[in-house]
Order: structure tokens, then sequence, then C-alpha cells
């Protein structure tokens, strides 16, 4: 599969996982192995960085191999988001942010004039900006115009599982964009990320699909071949869809049974 280029650094897989939500440390870093992913993301506000007696999903990640991209989950203005950013490269985590500003706490839906504010300032300050949007081209426009280096639209709320909501919003966003359009969100099962990826996403960012799946091992796997086959078939370039059906065999060039029942005759 071709590689996914992000700012400076290039990605060989296109599949994004992130740490919360699963049984155990341990589990999650074999999902991390059998997804192939070599981007996870860590909630900044969520992670002991300070303490190091203590135990810290951080110690779980093959950093060999695998990029910390921090985010700002659990951030509700864009000052705070700002804030948390700054705090995760303060740390050493990366100057990186998957950047979340959330508006509303049942819905979860990103603010997004918070999050083009945010943007704005972090992308002066130096960070390499990744913002989770709502699935609306427009906003996307705007947030790639201010300078993020992806954009991420939600393919359907935060951990509903509800799979690509509106399909042709995706496909509208990726033929504008000039940066790289990752679906973040929303993918319940192995189809939805091959339908992300089949609909020009250069990449999918899950969690929960993963991590609370029965199997979190076998679903990242399942996610791995999904986007994998969902970017070979995009590439590959579907038929077009019609009303009506279209032989396998087209009669053209066929031989005819003649008379006396000789075919060819």
């Amino acid at each position: 599969m071709d590689a996914l280029v992000i700012a400076d650094k290039t990605f060989r897989s296109r599949l994004i996982v992130g740490t919360g939500k699963y049984p155990s440390y341990t589990v999650m870093a074999e999902a991390h192995r059998a997804s192939g992913a070599e981007m996870v993301t860590v909630a900044v506000r969520r992670v002991n960085l300070t303490d190091k007696t203590k135990e810290s999903l951080i110690d779980y990640i093959d950093q060999s191999r695998i990029f910390i991209l921090p985010n700002t989950a659990g951030c509700y203005t864009a000052d705070e988001a700002i804030r948390t950013a700054r705090l995760g490269r303060e740390v050493g985590l990366s100057s990186w942010v998957k950047l979340e500003v959330i508006g509303d706490e049942t819905s979860l839906f990103p603010d997004n004039v918070a999050l083009l504010e945010a943007t704005r300032v972090l992308v002066k300050e130096g960070f390499v900006v990744l913002p989770y949007t709502n699935d609306d081209p427009v906003v996307c426009r705007k947030l790639e115009e201010a300078g993020a280096a992806a954009v991420m639209p939600l393919g359907a709320p935060i951990g509903s599982g509800l799979g690509i909501q509106n399909p042709n919003n995706i496909r509208i966003i990726k033929e504008q964009s000039r940066v790289p359009v990752i679906v973040d969100a929303g993918v319940g099962t192995a189809s939805d990320a091959a339908i992300a990826m089949e609909l020009g996403a250069d990449g999918v960012l899950m969690n929960t699909a993963i991590a609370l799946a029965a199997d979190p091992i076998a679903m990242a796997q399942a996610m791995k071949l999904a986007v994998e086959a969902g970017r070979l078939a995009f590439g590959a370039g579907r038929i077009p869809k019609r009303a009506h059906a279209s032989a396998s065999s087209p009669l053209d060039g066929l031989i005819t049974a003649g008379a006396g029942g000789r075919a060819g005759a």
C-alpha cells in the first residue's frame, strides 16, 4: 500500500488507533501490534506524564515503531485546548497535536469556532495541527486555510459505531482538500473503515471500535486489512453503478446455434 505523508512524516500504515478503553495496557499493546498502526493518539490530560514511579500507558507503546500523537480530548474551550497542547510539547510528547475542542457534552460534537481559533494559535506556535471536526466541507476548508496539516472529519459521533453517515460530505471534503483527510470517529466495524477508504479518505482513526470489541486484537487485525482493502479498491476504481443488470459475459461475438442444432453451422 502507498504511504501516507503528513507534514514531514511518512507512514506506511493508513490506520491510526487510540489508547483508551482497553481492558488492560497489555491488550492495548497487542492490539497496536495487530493493527500495524504507526501512529497512536494519547490524551494528554489522561496520562501520567510526571510521576515516573507510577505505571503509565506510555510504557506500553513501542516508540521504536509507533509515533505518539497527543490529543486534547476533554477540552471545551480554545484556551483549554491550547494549554493542553503546550503541556504535551513541554513534557516531551510531541509538537504534533490532534486538536479537539468539544462543544456539546451529550453529542461530543466539536465547537468549530473554537477549533479554528485554537488551530490558528497553535500553527503560529509551530505545532503540526490535526483538527477533529464535523464532516462539514466549509469548516474543513477553513481549517486547511488556517494551517492544519490534515483535516479529520467525523464519520459519526464519537464512540457511536454508526459508520459513515454522510458519505458524500467525505467525498466533497477529499475532492477540495490539499492536505490529507483522515476520517475520525464513528467507525464500528471493518466494513466502515473500508467504506471510508473507498470514498477517498487518506486514512482512518479509531479507538472504541477496537478497544471495546469482544476480541480487540482480532478486530485490530480486521481493521488493518479493511483499511488496506479500501485503499486498494479506491485506487483500482470501482465500476459505475447501474439501475439495471449488465451481463458478466457479453453477447457480442458469441457463437449461436444454427440449423440442425449445430453450433456455428
